[in-house]
């Protein structure tokens, strides 16, 4: 049976169990949330892996891509960065790689890291054949029970690109048509075979694969706005709708599933992204890039990514995937993967200030932090710290004589306030 499938028959599993724990909540709750299709927890039958909880009651989690190019082949570098975006607090990474050989990659990334990995398994249909459009419904099918069959616990599969969502984008305005390379490969394969997406119209089969290993699907984002001017347009809200549709199939069949949502969205338009999208979704738990709000800062995505995805999260995101420094501009190096990493921790971190579930317990960081300061402990700040050690260089780097910071050194507005009251209360 399927996780979704015990836990509708009141099974708490002894990954419903993990989950409940890491979070501090009652395991019940966790294990009727996920019958309901509420709670994700992506954990393949092939695969021992640490158990996260995605969606309702959950602390936000956080997704890093790592993944060769076919420029840029270094499986060793790969490796690397997937392992550091464990160590650096990441909770599942996603093999992107279209370039060297995916089967190996793939074994590796699997084997190096002890948290969910997800694939996007169109690219390795793609890489079978010398052009994109050349793939058969078999190549697909054939790609996702390799990767199920391996061990991945999550894929995303691009299903909500139909010939309908297909014909909203011809009639629309779009100044960037599609951004994401999976629903690009599904609409040059549709328009060159003049057939409907194979993901879509047999999805049922999707379903029995993923059901046999309890893959869980992430239903992905193929019409995603590229740009801010794109971003609440109709060939997105199409593609929430038949995804919508698809998560309700899953739930039947008892495949877990989560939701791929939108790049780049103007601050104002977020709210409307994140309700419309868990409203036509029946609530799944959803993924986010981002989103990036606004579309003149390379370089500095990753800052417009967590930007985006903590408004996001105030309106109910649950799984963000981190941005880096070099998107849009070139493949991420180690540096990027743990700089975009703690960016989107301190994102997600914001949103669980404020999260029915996690709220308690992210409030009492704050809170000793708060003390920290107020008692200048230096040694419990950068403990509670997002990053300790870079906090402990800058203030290193910049040392003072004094306990506080050399920003103000003796004109410390906490040391002042405190002697005033300390000597206030001697003259009494």
């Amino acid at each position: 049976m399927t996780l979704m499938e015990d836990a509708k028959k009141g099974i708490i599993t002894p990954s419903i169990e993990t989950v409940a724990k890491a979070e501090g909540i009652d395991p019940e709750t966790v294990r009727s949330c996920v019958a309901k299709g509420l709670i994700a927890i992506p954990v393949n039958n092939r695969r021992e892996t640490l158990p996260i909880g995605i969606g309702k009651y959950m602390s936000t989690k956080i997704n890093a891509n790592v993944g060769t190019s076919r420029d840029c082949i270094d499986i060793d570098a790969e490796i690397e960065k997937a392992k550091a975006a464990e160590a650096f607090g990441a909770h599942a990474v996603m093999d992107l790689s279209t370039g060297g050989n995916l089967d190996e990659i793939r074994t590796r990334i699997l084997k190096s890291v002890n948290i969910p990995v997800g694939t996007v398994p169109i690219y390795q249909a793609a890489a079978s054949r010398k052009i994109v459009v050349e793939m058969t419904s078999d190549d697909l099918f054939n790609a996702v029970r390799k990767h199920a069959k391996q061990g991945v616990d999550f894929v995303t599969v691009h299903a909500g690109v139909n010939l309908n969502s297909l014909e909203r984008l011809r009639q629309s305005d779009r100044i960037m048509n599609v951004v994401s390379r999976g629903g690009s490969f599904t609409l040059a394969w549709m328009l060159h075979n003049g057939e409907d997406n194979p993901f879509y119209a047999e999805f049922d089969y999707l379903l029995e694969i993923a059901k046999e290993y309890d893959m869980t699907l992430s239903l992905g984002d193929g019409m995603r706005p590229g740009c801010i001017a794109d971003a609440s347009d109709r060939p997105k809200f199409m593609e929430f709708i038949t995804l919508g549709e698809l998560v309700k199939r899953s739930r039947a069949a008892n495949v877990q599933t989560f939701v791929e949502g939108p790049g780049h969205v103007p601050l104002n338009e977020i709210e409307l992204s994140v309700r419309g999208m868990k409203e036509l979704c029946n609530e799944a738990p959803l993924y986010l890039l981002g989103p990036l709000v606004t579309d003149i800062a390379p370089g500095f995505d990753h800052i417009t990514g967590a930007i985006g995805g903590a408004v996001a999260g105030m309106h109910g995101t649950d799984f963000l995937c981190m941005v880096t420094p070099s998107e849009h501009l070139a493949l991420p190096t180690l540096e990027d993967i743990k700089e975009g990493l703690l960016v989107t921790k301190v994102a997600a971190h914001t949103i669980d200030l404020i999260k029915e579930g996690p709220r308690e317990r992210a409030w009492e960081k704050d809170l000793s932090m708060a003390y920290a300061r107020r008692d200048l402990n230096w040694e419990k700040q950068f403990e509670l710290a997002i990053d300790g050690n870079r906090a402990r260089k800058i203030r290193d780097a910049r040392r003072t004589e004094s306990d506080t910071c050399s920003m103000c050194g003796d004109l410390c507005a906490l040391k002042i306030v405190k002697e005033a009251f300390e000597k206030k209360k001697i003259e009494k």
